[in-house]
């Protein structure tokens, strides 16, 4: 029997730079793996989770290769379904969504108080795509008279409010920072980190569909169950990223309860990934590798003599290093003296960790006045305390 096909991608965050590289030409080179994918496997749709610019105003390369990538989808007979992310402006990525809708884009940019939907129609009858653009709790609580204060409460909100037919099949496009419980997701670098866990939605609340197409965490992976997915980025945007195995998620539908899963893996321009040994061994290794050597490098030194311009004889092997760090006696002696002047940073609180600064370079403490007037700061900045 024929399968319907679906391809979900997601954050492809187009005009990004990493470390002050501009990745627009490794961007174009993936989107045409990406095209070749959707020709040779021919979905019905393709499916883009958001966070389709890496800026809310794009440069003009950035537009002009989004513009290029959706035209060729689309001249290739395949309707594409694609909602804004955090990084998007609804309004700037809903521009023309009217006219483009009868050439088979489909775009739900701005959020207006309903999740748009169309469905489409295969041999076990209909399927049902929802389309649902990145919620914050304030552009959803004008709509409805119930308190929305979370967003957890503002995806539940509207998805309630919604008639879900589920003895018919549904997909729903949603970029959101999905948990499963006390389950949380991988994450990464180089996405948005939220403080305390506010923006968490629990995947209890996709109950009704039977694909959710997750846009906003960068690894591809699956919350809650298999039918829960975030695509994950198709290029490597952090060094936190460097093990990941990118792909785009084919999705395969037959009757209802039938969902098939394929990661179909892609292969960048240029690798990003991480060295660590002594200078003479890694740029020996560069050499014999020439085209490793083209790829995003993060190098870690371990000699402990000095380097005469370390940056300089590595660039001439390895002409795209990103960040260059050192692991030697000297420096785990430095991080020492830190930790004992700050202690484990890491289960310091913002306040916690100023209050330490304050305190080393006023030779004082932060008054019970000073601290709240903080509290009001960190809160106002979005930040945890």
């Amino acid at each position: 029997m024929i399968k319907l096909k679906l391809l979900h991608i997601a954050d492809l965050h187009i005009g990004k730079r990493v470390n002050e590289f501009n990745m627009i030409e490794d961007q174009r080179y993936i989107l045409e793996q990406i095209l070749r994918i959707s020709e040779e496997e021919r979905p019905e749709a393709i499916l883009i989770a958001g966070d389709v610019y890496d800026k809310s105003q794009p440069s003009a390369e950035a537009v002009e290769l989004l513009d290029e990538f959706l035209t060729k989808l689309t001249a290739g007979g395949q309707t594409v379904f694609m909602i804004s992310g955090n990084h998007d402006s609804p309004e700037r990525l809903s521009f023309g969504s009217r006219i483009l809708r009868n050439n088979g884009l489909h775009i739900a940019g701005i959020f207006d108080g309903v999740m748009q939907k169309t469905t489409i129609r295969d041999e076990y009858n209909l399927v049902n795509i929802y389309l649902l653009p990145f919620l914050k709790p304030a552009m959803v609580k004008r709509f409805f008279e119930q308190p929305i204060d979370t967003y957890d409460e503002a995806v539940s909100a509207v998805i309630s409010a919604t008639e879900i037919n589920t003895r018919e099949r549904n997909i729903l496009l949603a970029h959101q920072f999905v948990s499963y419980g006390a389950h949380q997701p991988e994450r990464s670098e180089s996405e948005t980190l939220s403080i305390g866990g506010l923006d968490n939605v629990d995947a209890s609340i996709f109950d009704s569909f039977d694909y959710v197409a997750l846009g906003h965490l960068h690894g591809p992976q699956k919350i809650g169950r298999d039918t829960i997915r975030y695509a994950g980025s198709p290029l490597k945007y952090s060094f936190s990223e460097a093990r990941h195995k990118k792909s785009a998620a084919l999705i395969e539908l037959k009757a209802k309860g039938s969902v098939e899963i394929k990661l179909l893996p892609l292969t960048p321009l240029y690798d990003l990934r991480e060295i660590k040994g002594p200078i003479a061994e890694l740029l020996c290794m560069g050499r014999d590798d020439v085209a490793g050597s083209m790829d995003y490098i993060h190098v870690t030194l371990t000699d402990e003599e000095e380097i005469y311009d370390p940056i300089g004889q590595l660039r001439q092997v390895y002409p795209n290093l990103m960040v260059l760090d050192f692991d030697n006696s000297r420096n785990r002696q430095a991080v020492g003296a830190q930790t004992t002047l700050f202690g484990d940073v890491a289960k310091k609180s913002p306040l916690e960790l100023f209050a330490d600064f304050y305190a080393l370079q006023n030779n004082n403490e932060l008054t019970s006045e000073e601290k709240q007037v903080l509290i009001r700061v960190f809160e106002q900045a979005g930040g945890g305390i």
